[in-house]
């Protein structure tokens, strides 16, 4: 079949469509991060258990990682606009619940909820916006804006979790996110359409979503129990065994059915699974930041709620310039590697510098520039990856292909807040233990007093954990110079797919090499 090249007219109204996209993902993705620091007043209110309160985060995490690639080909079979609708009106009555719940059973259940709903908006947000935006230098805008959203609403939800709590109440919390939502469907009804290309009406692979999901949620809970019950006993081991199982059963499901869940070639197309290869690795490292900067800012440094929040603004800042200022304006000038791999760069030497924290660190000389560049390298990073997570993919798999990036990035949560945790915990001991028993440097160098050497034991954990995740940095700027090999993100041209080839994936793979264009396949109506 010949190629037919036609240019794709613009939708009038997508400058529009992308406000209420980006303000229902930053809705999820800040939601992931601001019931954290309302948590202590929340279970105190409750009497939610030592024990059960870490549900109330678990809880969220299971059902929106396991359930994503789930929500991404629902996107596909419904329809991207009315799934993105269900997805936000379900956030919103599950955060009601939420905020207006009254034992800890309530609470867990509406967080489960938010999970469940947050999988099908995600994926739909994502790829509404990538059928929305077809021009390559209003794709780069978009997607900046977009990555600056995703990569700093974690460090936003932080912020205004810590006011919410601080001023208002816990459940404003869960409340806020109403009020987001609302706006962000009537916004979607009025200006969003519902594009009609890769709508695919055929039957949902139930074994696949079956497979998927229980492998999903077995890999996060495994995790999640590595990080209170130590690697080596047996509920980790039997979670992390059965979740390698059952995802590679998955795969041979997904090998040999006619209309798989997951089409495998949305992951073996070698810039897809860079893109979601580096994109897991680099958010083990940011999360890890969270965790311990957060913990070091109050615990140690003495800071309120409120002041912690804000001492992550240099990085939300520094995101957005370098998703929307160096990210943007490169894209269509240089080969997406060639952001991805010295902004993953630029995010170590930001975590390098943190490496430097101790018990007196000033703000201003280590953990400033440290965030800055942090914020710098992943906005510049985040923005050509989340346009490449749809590269080159048929339009009846965008939303699959979107809920990837989302699986990645909440798998790549759970590890890195499981494994760093779990070293940081391991080199804590270890300091207390050497120190106390006289075998280390003295404990004076620590203040003299049992507090200090606590308080230094703590961040010696912290900074040792941060040396891991410089190395997984690193790691991630490897895959992604070594995998990605699309060129630079040129006009886009919309043709049928060649007759020689899979997915259009020959044509494809000579237009990455040669830097002119992206060819997105569509199918013939």
């Amino acid at each position: 079949m010949p190629d037919i090249e036609q240019r794709q007219a613009p939708d009038p109204r997508r400058w529009k469509a992308l406000v209420f996209i980006a303000l229902a993902q930053l809705m999820v993705v800040l939601d992931a991060t601001i019931v954290n620091i309302a948590l202590p007043s929340a279970q105190a209110d409750l009497g939610i258990s030592d024990g059960n309160r870490q549900w109330v985060i678990t809880a969220y995490a299971l059902a929106f990682g396991g359930l994503l690639l789930f929500g991404g080909r629902v996107a596909d079979l419904w329809g991207r606009r009315r799934t993105f609708v269900i997805g936000l009106v379900g956030f919103a009555v599950a955060s009601a619940l939420g905020g207006a719940a009254v034992n800890t059973a309530m609470m867990l259940g509406a967080r489960a909820l938010q999970g469940v709903f947050g999988a099908l908006l995600a994926p739909a947000a994502l790829s509404l916006l990538a059928v929305t935006f077809t021009e390559a230098r209003e794709r780069a805008k978009a997607f900046g804006i977009y990555g600056a959203i995703a990569g700093g609403g974690g460090a936003i939800g932080l912020i205004l979790g810590g006011l919410l709590t601080e001023y208002l109440d816990w459940r404003w919390t869960f409340y806020v996110n109403i009020p987001f939502a609302v706006v962000a469907a009537a916004g979607a009804l009025l200006v969003i359409g519902e594009p009609d290309e890769g709508r695919n009406p055929s039957r949902l692979d139930v074994p696949g979503v079956l497979l998927a999901t229980s492998g999903l949620v077995a890999l996060v809970y495994g995790f999640t129990r590595a990080e209170a019950d130590g690697w080596s006993a047996g509920p980790t081991v039997a979670l992390l065994t059965a979740a390698g199982v059952l995802l590679t059963a998955f795969a041979v499901v997904e090998s040999r059915v006619r209309n798989p869940l997951l089409p495998l070639r949305v992951v073996t197309e070698r810039n897809r699974g860079g893109v979601y290869l580096s994109l897991g690795l680099a958010i083990i490292g940011m999360f890890g930041l969270f965790l311990f900067l957060t913990y070091y800012l109050q615990v140690v440094k003495g800071y309120g709620p409120v002041t912690t929040g804000l001492a992550f603004l240099p990085m939300v800042a520094g995101m957005i310039t370098g998703s929307t200022q160096i990210g943007a304006r490169l894209m269509n000038r240089v080969r997406p590697r060639l952001l991805m791999a010295p902004g993953f760069l630029v995010a170590a030497l930001g975590l390098l510098i943190l490496t430097r924290i101790d018990i007196g660190t000033p703000y201003a000389t280590v953990i400033l520039p440290g965030l800055v560049l942090m914020g710098l390298g992943m906005g510049t990073a985040f923005m050509p990856a989340m346009s490449l997570s749809t590269h080159g993919v048929q339009p009846q798999d965008s939303g699959v292909a979107s809920a990837m990036v989302n699986t990645s990035q909440q798998v790549g949560g759970a590890i890195g807040t499981a494994l760093l945790n779990t070293i940081a915990a391991g080199a804590t001991t270890a300091y207390l233990t050497s120190h106390a028993a006289g075998t280390g440097p003295a404990a004076g160098s620590a203040g003299g007093t049992v507090e200090a050497l606590r308080l230094q034991a703590m961040v010696h954990g912290f900074t040792t954990a941060i040396w891991w995740a410089v190395a997984i940095l690193a790691l991630a700027a490897a895959v992604a110079f070594t995998l990605v090999n699309a060129g630079r993100q040129g006009p886009v041209a919309v043709s049928g797919p060649p007759g020689g080839g899979q997915d259009g994936r020959e044509q494809e793979q000579e237009e990455g090499d040669r830097g002119d264009e992206i060819t997105v396949p569509v199918l013939a109506h």
